[in-house]
């Protein structure tokens, strides 16, 4: 029998366990996510473990001495569990679990079993401290660790506390606000960070994943805003352009809220891209914009979906377009395509702010030119407020599934049928005379995941045998089997508007809302034409500008979901100011090429930077100066967190009112 004779008092003691436990715990989490353990940022959790342990070591003197083992076992299990799920969820969704998205618990109940099956044998490592620590307290019960304590006086144990806490709170503040320990690349502060854990992303890599939890419940009961710079811009619009900003100047001279005077004065001196070759290039036709559910470059086969091919190898085709995931990918990225606005990355954004009013829409250009707007989606309301965010938008009606009186099935495997959905579009758009300007944005979903058994993941697998997709795997398979449902609706569509005589006059911009991440990357990679190996270029989807009579053409220029709006409004030639938007019209002599990732990640032709680790790589001889690099950060965080603030405090509603409605 060993016998371990210390004597330790209470404090300290559960102190001790309840840090090394914590702190093992985020070991293990950085070794499961391939991060680098030895680095700042380490040290920088080893104080908060110890920290977080000597509160709740307090609280347990106050409670009765057998309590305390079951109370500390309960808690490093739920820590550990939390860690194993948010390392999961980061593996198969993408991004980080957020307390701030909880109306999509529904949408990860639905594909629980998938979620749990995508998790590797190793995230379960993250339970050795809580097997550990029963192992530990099981040996002390039956004897075979003997560990006397002395009885410790609450008030000793009072200013113990505050000492402690004093010292390891001021090591814990100088790691987050001396710039020695603060990456110079980093796209956001450790010190803004530590504020609002906007990006989980970092904040878990600089933090750990239990001060990450304590800062995202913190973040559920404190105001929304961001940070923001203590230095006024001052504007700085060239004295060239053709522009009557009398009364924005004035609104900014005689504005006392500093949020709203702050995004005043960022909008104001927004890039201004006036016109260009392509204005008005598609002017007075109809538009038609796709969103279409999970789809990437697996689309483009003219073999299979000859119908999406036609529309690609005719049209614009913009080869390294991305559709970055965030917390709710679909309904963020709809929403960012509709606003030309940044998404917030830990929120779902069309649903928190489903009452805000953007006049600058996509809807709202085209209400202004005479256009009827209608938007439409062949499912339920069950994940998303589409019916409430797309009225107040501005469309002139929303559809969903019943209102279109679609089959559908409630059951997550099953989705409604985008051929069937359609059919029923074309009904809508033949309603319209001739003379009335159309504008409608439809939103897919037969190809959503999961691919296992289901009526259309079985619908088209007899396409996927022989030799050649041997190697395919069968959700997969089922993924393309879904896919040509989806082709056969883009083909209902073309038919039906021709046989309207509408389809030279209409224009069709097609995008992917994300990747299929409901299939691992080695299963996608054996029917793409490229790897997808480096980091977020999973996320490459089509997007496709077709009109009758356009030269077909491909563009090199890497852009997001973010720009749609901006460059539709300057094709057809709208009423707009592109200061309103984050996104930038691709056509503009003022475009720089750039995709920029939740997380405050980009990557163009040259490099990408990954705002997770602050490192670079690139992809030729050329190279940024650390100068260049920390501009281009300061430009991505500025376009993140202006968005942010001006979704959070409904800033273009307020401004449209003190602009025009006087």
């Amino acid at each position: 029998m060993v016998f371990l004779k210390k004597r330790l008092n209470k404090f300290l003691y559960n102190t001790i366990i309840l840090s090394t436990c914590l702190f093992l715990i985020e070991i293990i989490f950085k070794l499961v996510s391939n991060q680098t353990i030895f680095d700042i940022a380490s040290i920088r959790i080893l104080f908060s473990s110890i920290f977080i342990s000597m509160i709740i070591s307090y609280i347990e003197l106050f409670i009765k001495d057998k309590m305390v083992p079951k109370i500390n076992i309960i808690i490093v299990f739920i820590l550990s569990i939390y860690s194993i799920l948010q390392v999961g969820f980061n593996n198969f969704i993408g991004v980080y679990i957020s307390f701030n998205v909880t109306s999509q618990a529904g949408a990860v109940l639905s594909y629980i079993l998938d979620f749990f099956k995508s998790f590797y044998w190793y995230y379960y490592f993250l339970l050795v401290p809580f097997i550990l620590l029963i192992i530990f307290y099981e040996l002390i019960q039956k004897r075979k660790i003997k560990i006397s304590l002395t009885r410790i006086d609450k008030t000793k144990a009072t200013f113990a506390l505050i000492s402690f806490l004093l010292v390891f709170g001021f090591l814990y503040y100088v790691t987050i606000s001396l710039d020695v320990f603060q990456n110079k690349l980093q796209t956001i502060s450790n010190k803004e960070l530590f504020k609002s854990p906007s990006n989980p992303s970092v904040a878990i890599r600089q933090f750990g994943t239990t001060m990450y939890a304590i800062l995202d419940i913190k973040n559920l009961f404190q105001t929304d805003d961001i940070n923001i710079e203590q230095n006024t811009p001052t504007y700085n619009q060239d004295p060239s352009i053709d522009v009557d900003d009398s009364k924005w100047l004035e609104l900014i001279d005689n504005e006392d809220e500093i949020v709203l005077n702050y995004l005043n004065n960022y909008f104001i001196n927004n890039t201004y891209t006036g016109t260009n070759s392509y204005t008005g290039l598609f002017e007075d036709k109809n538009l038609i914009v796709i969103m279409m559910e999970s789809v990437n470059d697996i689309f483009i086969n003219e073999d299979l979906y000859p119908n999406f091919y036609k529309l690609l190898s005719e049209g614009y085709y913009f080869k390294n377009n991305y559709s970055p995931r965030n917390s709710c990918a679909t309904g963020n990225n709809e929403f960012s395509g509709m606003t030309g606005l940044y998404s917030i990355y830990n929120k779902c954004t069309s649903n928190a702010y489903s009452s805000n009013v953007y006049p600058e829409s996509i809807f709202n250009l085209f209400n202004r030119k005479g256009y009827q707007t209608t938007s439409m989606h062949d499912y339920t309301e069950k994940y998303y407020a589409r019916r409430e965010f797309h009225t107040n938008m501005g469309s002139g009606r929303y559809y969903d599934v019943d209102d279109l009186k679609l089959e559908y099935n409630t059951r997550y495997e099953e989705w409604a049928s985008d051929e069937e959905f359609m059919k029923e579009v074309v009904k809508i758009l033949n309603q319209y005379d001739e003379d009335d300007k159309f504008m409608t944005w439809l939103t897919t979903v037969t190809s959503h995941q999961p691919y296992g058994e289901s009526l259309y993941g079985n619908k088209y697998l007899y396409l996927f045998e022989g030799e050649k997709y041997n190697n395919y795997h069968i959700k997969l398979k089922r993924y393309m089997s879904k896919l040509k449902v989806l082709d056969d609706g883009l083909g209902v569509l073309l038919e039906g508007l021709e046989s309207q005589g509408k389809l030279e006059d209409t224009v069709i911009v097609l995008y992917g809302d994300h990747y299929p991440y409901g299939l691992s990357n080695s299963v996608l990679e054996t029917a793409l034409p490229y790897s997808i190996e480096e980091k977020y270029e999973n996320e490459r989807v089509p997007f496709v500008i077709w009109s009758s009579d356009i030269e077909a053409t491909t563009y090199t220029d890497y852009t997001s979901y973010v720009n749609i709006l901006p460059t539709i409004a300057n094709l057809f030639n709208l009423d707009f100011d592109s200061r309103y938007y984050t996104g930038t019209d691709l056509f503009s002599n003022l475009y720089e090429s750039l995709v920029v990732f939740a997380d405050g990640s980009w990557k163009n032709e040259k490099a990408f930077y990954d705002a997770y680790t602050g490192n670079i790589t690139y992809y030729g001889n050329e190279e940024y100066t650390i100068e260049e690099i920390i501009e281009i950060n300061h430009l991505v965080e500025n376009k993140i967190k202006y968005s942010n603030l001006a979704i959070q405090h409904d800033y273009f509603n307020y401004l449209y009112n003190a602009l025009y409605n006087e």
